[in-house]
């Protein structure tokens, strides 16, 4: 059969594709099928052929599959925030693990190798810490509001549709932020539709409310409040700031970014303290961290611990070892292997994270751990120590391959590679594996319902 683009089909779901699309043959030719879980029988619309595969809709569901259930969130399947959320959990941690498994083998050409079963996260729902929110003049109606009248469809305050910029869910309740957080941003949008300031167009790139970022202290149960808008007001900002500080003790922090860059992102070219402490305050383990509104940190904070954990396990220290972190970020992991090391050192391209972690080490009375600020690559050349334990966490792209070359010529005795990333975590362990042992993988779910998965790598040098 030739498949054509907008073609109707009938299609039995066989597997699960990494990136969290079932996957059809038709006549040999695999189709990737957003929406569908394996054991489905759907009718799809072709939306993309290409020479080796397609991609499809899903138009109705002809008999669900017995891995489906029934979705708590009235978003899901709209919302780009929960792909998973109508799939048993304990089968998106089967297929989860089975992604790394097929990505080692297909990308890294490595089958020899033990990958456990997934650790599941503690917490299914509510485990986000940091959640960001957009502000749009468009908002993207749901099948059930296209014919009430009743609704604004001028403002909009939540998540975006997938694979759009501009179309925004004026989400209610994210099933993903502990409770308050929803309450807290229900009232941030009634401010925002009531204010005399426009809310930003996300075409015409003009408008004063731009996003809302919350963060919560899974530790202290404090949240922060960071408000981006397009330009400085503080006749506009600071009665609502006033408002929430008055309404919700646990609010801490308050914060106003300014961004007059047509670039979407939640980032202030600079920020003003309306309310509050400028960072908020969380702990891994029993070390403690402060964050400030635009630093990074792990977004599940009982995830980041247990990942931590097995980083921790896999280094298999004895006290006298001189570890080398590179992309240390804000330090959480040289900060917690700190005390049973002799000296950590971490090496970071972003300055404000190398500022987040010497700050952070002080909080901890960390002083064992130095940070090398600059490019991974440059950093390692001027290094004269040699590491015993190497900790690789790079972001979602993986390792330059020049970076991979130089970890090569050090030749630590043992590394651990923390990746976000199964498919850039195979194609940097394929590079590594004619000189390296790789001993085991441990996926960890860190984002429940979405198709991501942390791991972690123990090598040993051969």
């Amino acid at each position: 059969m030739a498949v054509k683009k907008g073609q109707l089909l009938e299609l039995f779901i066989s597997d699960m594709a990494f990136g969290g699309k079932g996957i059809a043959k038709v006549d040999g030719l695999t189709v990737f099928v957003d929406q569908a879980v394996p054991l489905d029988r759907v009718m799809a619309r072709i939306s993309k052929k290409k020479k080796k595969y397609a991609e499809a809709q899903v138009v109705d569901i002809l008999k669900a599959s017995t891995l489906r259930i029934k979705p708590p969130c009235r978003y899901s399947g709209y919302c780009g925030g929960c792909k998973w959320q109508f799939l048993d959990y304990d089968k998106q941690l089967e297929y989860k693990r089975q992604h790394v498994v097929d990505t080692l083998k297909h990308i890294g050409l490595i089958e020899a190798v033990e990958v456990q079963a997934t650790i599941p996260s503690n917490q299914i729902y509510g485990y986000r810490n940091k959640m960001e929110f957009s502000c749009s003049d468009r908002r993207w109606l749901l099948p059930d509001e296209l014919q009430r009248e009743d609704i604004d469809k001028d403002f909009a305050l939540g998540l975006h549709v997938p694979g759009t910029f501009h179309k925004v869910l004026d989400i209610r309740t994210c099933l993903l932020l502990p409770e308050l957080g929803n309450q807290i941003l229900d009232d941030i949008r009634t401010y925002m539709k009531n204010s005399d300031a426009p809310v930003y167009g996300l075409r015409s790139h003009v408008g004063f409310w731009r996003f809302v970022m919350l963060r919560h202290s899974a530790a202290y149960d404090q949240w922060m409040v960071n408000i981006i808008t397009a330009t400085e007001d503080r006749m506009q900002v600071q009665p609502l700031a006033d408002f929430l500080m008055r309404k919700y003790p646990t609010i801490v922090s308050i914060i106003n970014n300014i961004n007059s860059r047509k670039a979407g992102i939640a980032l202030g070219e600079y920020e003003i303290l309306l309310a509050g402490n400028s960072c908020l305050k969380d702990k891994i383990g029993s070390l403690e961290f402060e964050i400030s509104a635009n630093s990074f940190f792990q977004t599940n904070t009982q995830g980041a611990e247990q990942l931590y954990a097995f980083v921790k396990e896999y280094a298999a220290l004895s006290g006298s070892e001189t570890v080398l972190d590179l992309y240390s970020g804000t330090g959480t992991i040289a900060i917690y292997l700190a005390n049973f090391v002799k000296e950590v050192i971490g090496m970071e391209i972003v300055e404000s994270a190398v500022s987040d972690a010497e700050n952070n080490c002080r909080i901890n009375d960390i002083s064992n751990c130095r940070f090398y600020l600059g490019d991974i690559n440059d950093c390692l050349a001027k290094l004269t120590v040699g590491p015993d334990v190497m900790i690789i966490d790079p972001p979602r792209s993986g390792m330059h391959k020049d970076v991979v070359k130089q970890i090569l010529t050090m030749a630590p005795p043992r590394i651990i590679y923390v990746s976000c990333n199964p498919a850039t975590m195979a194609r940097d362990l394929g590079m590594m594996k004619n000189f390296y042992r790789l001993l085991k993988v441990q996926p960890i779910d860190m984002f429940p319902h979405t198709y991501h998965i942390e791991s972690v790598v123990q090598l040993e040098k051969k």
